[in-house]
């Protein structure tokens, strides 16, 4: 495998942005299969590598990892700050490509990502379920009309000027299921929380509501807290339940 640490510029947001990004070495008969690996509140796109052994883990599978650094950002565009979500849902695929021999095809696309990341995996599958096939989120604050109650993080409030506008809108992840509920073509979702993590019962909430809706759900839980032990144990599970088809 090769790590590369990649520098570019983002018209999305006006900066420099960055990316780690992890590639099969070898010869290939096509495009490489993507998992867009996102990081938490407290990290940037270095963290899965340094804290978990996701090139090592990846290499079992012959998939590219693109990490990409959102800040603080919720992965949304945001009222007080940059286009997060332009960035990483439009902007990063684009750019990606255009750098590596990434496929563009729907059924090689995947997302995954931890707490704050595990909401952008779920956003964007989510958002579109015509660009990947199947997204997971691991202690995902995936509730976060209830972080906003709560003033989970004063990071939230840059997000949007009234967070009376967030129920219902594009920045709910409940909402979000409910559209892409009952058509065709929803990407499987994979969901795990510790039972002794802070966000448990938000995810059991969410949980709930797509086997309600009747999404594809793959749901675990076992004794864990919002740390990386947990999230290296579980980003393996994530890699072993993608549909890696060999071909």
């Amino acid at each position: 495998m090769a790590l590369l640490q990649c520098s570019f510029n983002s018209e999305a947001l006006g900066i420099s942005a960055s990316m780690n990004v992890i590639l099969p070495q070898g010869e290939r008969r096509r495009p490489l299969k993507t998992l867009y690996l996102l990081h938490g509140l407290s990290d940037d796109h270095t963290i899965w590598c340094r804290r978990t052994s996701i090139e090592r883990y990846a290499d079992a599978y012959g998939i590219a990892v693109v990490m990409p650094a959102v800040n603080r950002s919720f992965y949304a565009d945001m009222a007080r700050g940059a286009n997060y979500w332009t960035f990483v849902s439009e902007e990063l695929p684009r750019l990606a490509r255009s750098f590596f021999p990434l496929s563009e095809r729907r059924e090689d696309n995947f997302a995954a990502g931890l707490s704050m990341g595990g909401y952008g995996a779920f956003k964007l599958g989510l958002s579109h379920p015509d660009r990947y096939a199947a997204v997971a989120s691991l202690s995902g604050a995936v509730d976060l009309n209830r972080l906003f109650a709560d003033r989970f993080s004063e990071d939230l409030f840059d997000i949007v000027e009234d967070p009376a506008s967030v129920p219902g809108s594009s920045l709910d992840l409940f909402a979000l299921a409910e559209r892409v509920a009952g058509r065709p073509g929803a990407p499987l979702l994979y969901q795990c929380c510790g039972t002794e993590d802070f966000l448990y019962e938000d995810n059991v909430r969410f949980r709930e509501h797509c086997r309600k809706l009747g999404l594809p759900l793959t749901y675990e839980e076992e004794p864990g807290t919002h740390d990386w032990g947990y999230w290296d144990d579980k980003i393996q599970s994530v890699l072993a339940w993608l549909p890696l088809r060999d071909e």
